[in-house]
């Protein structure tokens, strides 16, 4: 067996449950859904506050649970239909359901195995819409504001795919690699899931703190959000290890990921020019009807 240094064991002491209670286990995965919903809650409404945006706590609560409903439903509905389509058509029941059933010891709860960033996003935007349209408050403002505390909710979801073992990198012979014990091999991989909670969480929002700080960029955060990810996720991918399923068989030999990614950031910079052309329009109006 190869020697390997503290560094290279680190998943290998982390199971993925945090607590056992009785037959259900509490895996972190699903506790940090929870830590990030509290950090973009409160990074929200400080933001708010300091921007005078004005929206109410109880508008705000209403926000959120619109926003999480629309995360769970779209990430799951996301793997479905961006990963695995053929699979669920023949097996629908998967889609929803957390049990499987054992002929010795009859239905054991799994969880739902599954969850796409990408359908979540899609998910959260649309039902935050709703949300925001619902509750009466400002839709661009509070897009703004949301998308400039998302990075920071993603950093404990990426977390939780390192201590859950999964989503891990390509096989590498550097020291940094890690030992994976859900890669069923002895090689060392890429840790993946710290490039993508420092690049696509803690550094992004760094980037979009001090961006929100510039004129032209200060109402611009939901679509800088979507380049700034997309892009830092486009190249992470090339260490990510892709679905056994899939592998690197999308345009050009890129992972369904950087697929995603690359729309993402096309569809960001659409974003990112219309929200400004608007801008101009409106200021231009405003001038000509107060010179």
């Amino acid at each position: 067996m190869p020697e390997f240094s503290w560094w290279n064991l680190i998943p290998t002491h982390f199971d993925g449950i945090a607590i056992q209670l009785g037959n259900f286990p509490v895996h972190w995965y699903g506790l940090m859904y929870l830590f990030a919903f509290a950090t973009c809650y409160f990074v929200i409404w400080k933001m708010n506050l300091k921007q005078n945006v004005g929206i109410k706590k109880e508008q705000m609560d209403s926000f959120v649970s619109w926003v999480i409903a629309g995360i769970l439903i779209g990430a799951r509905l996301g793997y479905v239909l961006f990963y695995n389509p053929m699979h669920y058509l023949t097996n629908p029941l998967e889609i929803i359901m957390p049990f499987r059933y054992d002929a010795v010891e009859g239905f054991i709860f799994v969880g739902i195995s599954g969850m796409s960033y990408h359908g979540g996003l899609i998910g959260a935007i649309l039902f935050g819409i709703l949300g925001m349209k619902r509750n009466k408050m400002p839709i661009w403002e509070t897009l703004n504001l949301g998308f400039l505390a998302v990075p920071l909710g993603y950093s404990w979801g990426r977390w939780g795919n390192f201590v859950n073992g999964e989503l891990y990198g390509e096989v590498t012979t550097s020291p940094i690699g890690m030992l994976f014990p859900m890669a069923h091999d002895l090689q060392l991989r890429h840790p993946s899931q710290l490039y993508e909670m420092t690049f696509e969480g803690i550094i992004l929002f760094g980037i979009l703190f001090w961006l929100s700080h510039y004129k032209l960029f200060k109402k611009q955060m939901f679509p800088l959000y979507l380049i700034g990810y997309g892009t830092f996720r486009f190249f992470i991918e090339f260490f990510r290890h892709p679905d056994n399923f899939l592998g690197r068989n999308d345009l050009i030999g890129m992972s369904r990921g950087q697929s995603l990614c690359f729309l993402m950031i096309v569809t960001g910079i659409a974003i990112f020019i219309w929200e400004h052309k608007r801008e101009l329009k409106t200021n231009l109006s405003a001038k000509t009807k107060n010179p």
